[in-house]
């Protein structure tokens, strides 16, 4: 465990530490500007993909289930 440790963990630790502050993507708050209305995300592409890939996971786990039944 120790050995894991030193070996592992604590360089990783630095390396976070010292990069840390260098890995923000932009300095300031990086929120719209106040007064400005605010960006409309399209919502439909993803979910749809989503939404028809859960519809075909349950499928495929019930056609398991009954096999096994």
């Amino acid at each position: 465990m120790k050995q894991f440790l030193l070996i592992r963990l604590l360089p990783a630790l630095v390396v976070l530490l010292a990069f840390g502050e260098a890995a923000l993507a932009q300095p300031g708050s990086g929120g719209p500007a106040p007064g400005t209305t605010p960006t409309d995300t399209p919502l439909d592409g993803g979910v749809s993909l989503l939404l028809a890939g859960g519809v075909a996971y349950g499928i495929k786990h019930l056609r398991n289930r009954r096999k096994k039944a």
